[in-house]
């Protein structure tokens, strides 16, 4: 059974740590937000640290969320950002406190690694969802999703999808993130099992030849052909190429997975996108997918 961290309620605490990169500045239209939802904000010493392009070093990163993963009052921690660091401290945590005693944590991008290794290692779900650096651009429906989560309202999601899906209808655990960070979990403990998941996957500022490469790699090792269903989020910041590659991100994954004939659909709102809605990994969700009409609720 994957464990549930306790719901937040009005007055619970909420850290914020930077496990990765530095802050290019102060995070405080963040904490007003989340202080409007009735939280009590605790920043991590190092939260504005600074050492080459990371938020600190290693250690002092490390210390940082060590002492939330410690700290019985803080129920929830969010990362400040995602950028590049948080896989350099990842096997210098001990999780013995948070076994006994889950809390959300919170992130996306670089913090994939952290979700994937709660789920794999800990068998704990976790929240990816908007960071308090993209807060001040970020849709209101993204932060009223990672509210509703934290608080635990229900969730579920419809849209219409501008690319052609592959139609169905599954149930799985749900698991993913940003795609490459998922195939450097490959081969450490961090790596998710992916059979009967449904995985979504998004990613930024990457040539369309890496992220073939990246989708090659996944159903080679044979990842692809055990999901129940693939959710694929934005990819954006796409790098141009001397000679074009000639495919999209969205058209090299149908043409990766169309033979397996489980539903797939894209668009999703999720990624490095302002409407980077949140999604609970290692939660129970139904995909229901039609040509263009799309809805996912967790179950």
């Amino acid at each position: 059974m994957i464990k549930q961290p306790a719901h937040l309620k009005k007055g619970d605490k909420i850290a914020i740590v930077s496990p990765a990169k530095k802050l290019p500045g102060d995070i405080n239209s963040a904490i007003a937000i989340l202080e409007q939802w009735g939280l009590e904000v605790v920043p991590g010493e190092n939260i504005y640290a600074g050492y080459h392009q990371f938020a600190g070093t290693d250690a002092q990163r490390t210390r940082d969320l060590q002492s939330f993963l410690d700290d019985p009052d803080i129920r929830a921690i969010i990362a400040s950002r995602g950028g590049y660091g948080t896989i350099r401290i990842i096997d210098e945590l001990d999780f013995t406190g948070f076994k006994e005693d889950p809390k959300w944590l919170i992130g996306f991008s670089d913090l994939t690694i952290l979700l994937s290794h709660l789920l794999a290692v800990l068998n704990t779900q976790s929240i990816h969802g908007q960071m308090p650096k993209t807060f001040e651009d970020a849709s209101p429906e993204s932060l009223e999703s990672l509210r509703k989560v934290l608080f635990g309202e229900p969730l579920s999601y419809e849209y219409n999808s501008g690319f052609k899906n592959l139609e169905g209808i599954a149930e799985g655990i749900v698991i993913g993130g940003n795609l490459t960070l998922l195939v450097a979990t490959e081969g450490s403990a961090s790596a998710v099992d992916y059979t009967d998941k449904i995985l979504f996957l998004e990613d930024v500022g990457e040539q369309e030849y890496a992220i073939d490469r990246m989708m090659w790699m996944l159903k080679r090792s044979g990842k692809l052909s055990r999901l129940k269903g693939l959710i694929v989020g934005a990819f954006t910041g796409i790098k141009p190429e001397d000679i074009p590659f000639g495919s999209s991100p969205e058209q090299l994954i149908l043409d990766l997975v169309k033979e397996y004939g489980y539903p797939v659909c894209f668009n999703f709102p999720v990624g490095h996108i302002d409407d980077n809605r949140a999604l609970i990994v290692g939660k129970k969700a139904r995909l229901s997918v039609e040509q263009k009409k799309v809805s996912l609720k967790y179950l």
